[in-house]
């Protein structure tokens, strides 16, 4: 299979050409908005939305109505000391969600590599961090490659690695670590498709939903269907064994909705002095279908070896 890279200027869009699609030509397997025109409140950032799995579902959702800050797949932290990178209110200990006018955006400055070949596609991204009131915050790189593995899988392998450029210390944690139990979210953040709530999450050690919120582990599997035609797709999510409090605490619902974030600081906060720098790597595999357990099992290890590859 070959994958086209395609760039309009706000968004790079990855199509695979021998899937089929709606139009008739190459199939979208993803769109990387990487200049996003929303509210300061919903805290812009870069995203990917839609996703899609090779026989054309769509596996993402964008602007849900109870919380438009979610974004198909996005970085996302919602405490960053001081500041909010995930958009709406902030969780504080001892005062709940209040609105601190505080959520920064995500700046693109420049793509520093955009390959497309037989192997798949690559990205690398500087980025900056800018705080609600203007000023300089982090500044990042990021990466990403996107390669097709078989017939019905794909493979998102993401990179960032963010540094603290201010002259303080700056807190990384979590609405948890603030004092909401189970509200560790933050990270490479998945909203799926309305169709997928009350989907399945599968792990090494087996099957549930909601109640495998924060256990750890090196992947999670979420399998969802979709509505209209009777078909399943599985997002197997891996996290690098390098990575802040690896093996991560996962954030997952299946109830009220669909979301898995593989989150370092769910209930840790990790402290960055002036020049720090911390890098998070993370895959999702895309699977058209129900891998089960043991399939998620398999297609976790393919994914983690392709993540490996992303310098």
């Amino acid at each position: 299979m070959t994958l086209q890279l395609d760039d309009d200027g706000t968004a790079l869009s990855v199509t695979e050409g021998t899937a089929p699609s709606a139009a008739g030509g190459g199939l979208e397997i993803l769109r990387y908005v990487y200049r996003p025109d929303n509210a300061q409140f919903e805290s812009p950032r870069p995203y990917f939305e839609p996703l899609r799995d090779l026989a054309g579902h769509q596996v993402s959702l964008y602007r849900p109505h109870d919380h438009v800050w979610h974004k198909g797949i996005t970085l996302s932290l919602p405490n960053a000391g001081p500041e909010n990178f995930w958009g709406g209110a902030t969780f504080r200990r001892g005062k709940g969600y209040v609105d601190e006018k505080n959520d920064g955006s995500m700046v693109h400055r420049e793509f520093t590599e955009l390959a497309a070949d037989e192997d798949g596609v690559k990205t690398v991204e500087r980025l900056d961090w800018i705080t609600q009131d203007g000023r300089h915050f982090f500044s990042e790189t990021r990466a990403f490659a996107v390669t097709v593995l078989s017939d019905d899988t794909w493979v998102l392998s993401f990179s960032t690695a963010f540094t603290n450029d201010t002259e303080d210390t700056v807190v990384m944690g979590s609405p948890t670590t603030e004092g909401r139990e189970n509200a560790g979210y933050g990270g490479f953040f998945w909203r799926g498709p309305r169709s997928f709530t009350e989907g399945r999450v599968y792990t090494a050690d087996g099957e549930g939903g909601d109640e495998l919120m924060g256990v750890r582990g090196d992947w999670m599997a979420f399998r969802g269907a979709h509505d209209s035609v009777d078909a399943a797709s599985t997002l197997v999510f891996t996290d690098h064994p390098e990575n802040p409090g690896a093996p991560v605490k996962w954030f997952v619902r299946s109830t009220p909705f669909a979301a898995v974030c593989p989150a370092p600081f769910f209930d840790t906060e990790l402290p960055m002095a002036p020049g720090d720098t911390v890098t998070l790597r993370h895959a999702v595999a895309i699977v058209n279908g129900d891998t089960g357990v043991d399939g998620a099992a398999k297609t976790a290890a393919l994914a983690a070896a392709e993540l490996a590859k992303l310098a």
